[in-house]
């Protein structure tokens, strides 16, 4: 999961919130991204979220494809204070058939819900799909016969 785009909107007081359950009201600007996991039940199931919380400053845009690429879910934060109203927010969530949820990582408004909804729209993983049965297989790889260097 990969929280972008905007500085300053709060993305790393909300993933503050969520994994630590803890507001700071000094908290510094992302330089790159953080990572953080936070295990969460989702019915009979736990769900672990590994969360990148990228910079939001315009210099650490071009980085944001490497943290998101295989994401499963994205959650794109701004502040409703400025700029985009919420009806229009509501409006392009609608359209890219996504969910809008008004949280305050401040007062823990919302959070746990948002990451529950989060939880419970995510299908879950096969671990046979691909052919990848969950396992790492240890020891030389087989020679394949005919292939030669240079």
């Amino acid at each position: 999961m990969c929280l972008f785009p905007d500085t300053g909107v709060g993305k790393s007081s909300i993933v503050c919130r969520f994994v630590q359950d803890h507001f700071d009201h000094n908290i510094s600007p992302t330089i790159g991204a953080s990572f953080m996991t936070k295990t969460v039940p989702c019915g009979n199931e736990l769900h672990k979220f590994l969360i990148w919380d990228t910079a939001g400053q315009e210099r650490f845009h071009s980085l944001a494809p490497m943290y998101y690429r295989g994401s499963a879910a994205a959650v794109i934060v701004y502040d409703i204070t400025k700029q985009v109203p919420l009806k229009d927010a509501r409006e392009y969530a609608e359209s890219i058939g996504a969910v809008v949820v008004e949280t305050s990582a401040k007062n823990a408004i919302n959070i746990e819900e948002l990451f529950q909804g989060i939880s419970r729209q995510i299908p879950p993983l096969d671990p046979h799909e691909n052919g990848n049965s969950g396992s790492i297989k240890l020891g030389k790889p087989t020679s394949q016969a005919g292939r030669r260097c240079c």
